[in-house]
């Protein structure tokens, strides 16, 4: 088989401007401590916030489910492929959320694609916050649905955009990450969920970073805030803080109905493994149970976050285990990223297009398995790789 032209000519021009990537196998994607290149090294790039990918409780859970169902679903869930531990897990999630129901993906990423093109479609008028996932993105533009962004974090642009299109036809969809992936900031939910409110906007969460690690009961940043009675469905993954592989929606019985029947990656795609259900629904009773990892991990990020400031490094607004250590230009980063897997510290760059460019940076993403001493290794590292190649970060 040959690539066309094109493909040659665009991943030159990919590695000409230092934006080439290139996958990294590792000897396990879950723990603190991962074999790379034939050394093990500290990891500071898994979601796996609460160290429940390789919690025996989980992989028990998994195994026990694989004797019973076996390993595919074999179907979509409208035909063959919905069992009892699907609905088991959407059962423990909606009494999770606080919800009367919730619907279970095989990803995060097909769960805001089938969310949105379900609640909006052609003409209607959606407001996103420019740093949202690009899951989200990706979902409003098969919507069909009129973009339209407002300034990262800031109700106030918001509020801007929704009056100017008061009067248009249609619709309205008001949607932002709770937790942004690339910075670790919070949105401003309160007076979003109030501005839904008056504008008569459905309210849509993605709350992918914020479940198992924040609120009372590890539900997310709306349960923290009091405000989940106004959202219109609340977006959940199952591979970050859960430790496992799917996603999954959140709302009033009728809203899911309408994803059961609407949701094209709902409907024309094989199901979730029942193992991995059974996987989550361990999990899920780790992080009602043992709130004591959730605090663990915030308090490890703070600690970070208040050493790397003493050393004078930019780390934006994290209030959360994601801190990003913002460098600018594509090529400065991968240098330090390159100089801290030399010291044993696999923290990778994040680069354009993920990041606006001039912003790229580390993506330092703390877990509750790590300890003091990883947090004041990767710090130590990081002071010597800004002398060795980035002495201005």
């Amino acid at each position: 088989m040959t690539a066309p032209d094109f493909v040659r000519r665009t991943l030159e021009d990919l590695q000409a401007h230092g934006l080439y990537r290139r996958l990294v196998a590792v000897g396990s994607a879950a723990g603190p401590h991962v074999e790379l290149g034939g050394r093990t090294v500290l990891q500071f790039a898994s979601n796996n916030y609460l160290g429940l990918a390789n919690d025996p409780r989980v992989r028990d859970a998994a195994r026990r489910a694989i004797d019973r169902w076996g390993w595919g679903a074999g179907a979509s869930r409208l035909l063959a492929g919905h069992t009892d531990a699907h609905a088991a897990l959407e059962a423990d999630l909606a009494a999770f959320k606080g919800a009367e129901a919730a619907l279970v993906f095989p990803t995060g990423y097909m769960t805001n694609l089938g969310v949105l093109t379900s609640l909006v479609g052609r003409g209607d008028v959606v407001l996103a916050d420019r740093e949202n996932h690009a899951s989200l993105y990706d979902a409003i533009r098969l919507s069909g649905g009129l973009l339209h962004r407002y300034r990262h974090a800031d109700a106030g642009a918001a509020a801007d955009l929704a009056a100017r299109y008061a009067g248009a036809p249609g619709r309205r969809l008001l949607v932002t990450d709770t937790v942004f992936s690339m910075g670790g900031d919070l949105a401003p939910l309160a007076e979003l969920a109030g501005l839904a409110q008056e504008c008569g906007a459905m309210f849509v969460l993605d709350e992918a970073h914020a479940t198992g690690v924040l609120g009372p009961t590890g539900a997310g940043l709306a349960e923290a805030l009091g405000i989940s009675s106004g959202v219109t469905a609340g977006v959940g993954t199952l591979s970050k803080a859960l430790g496992g592989i799917g996603g999954f929606a959140a709302g009033s019985r009728e809203v899911c109905d309408l994803l059961v029947n609407r949701a094209r990656p709902f409907l024309y795609t094989t199901a979730l493994p029942a193992a991995a259900c059974e996987a989550a629904r361990a999990a899920l009773e780790i992080v009602r149970t043992e709130p004591q990892r959730r605090r663990r991990v915030l308090d490890l990020a703070a600690r970070l976050r208040g050493r790397l400031r003493d050393e004078g490094f930019d780390i934006g607004k994290s209030e959360t285990p994601i801190v990003p250590i913002l460098v600018g230009e594509a090529e400065a980063a991968m240098k330090v990223a390159a100089a801290l897997l030399g010291r044993g510290i696999f923290c990778p760059a994040i680069r354009p297009p993920t990041v606006p460019p001039g912003t790229s940076r580390l993506r330092a993403s703390v877990t509750a398995e790590h300890t003091e001493e990883d947090i004041e290794r990767l710090v130590a590292a990081l002071v010597d790789a800004r002398s060795a190649t980035c002495p201005r970060l």
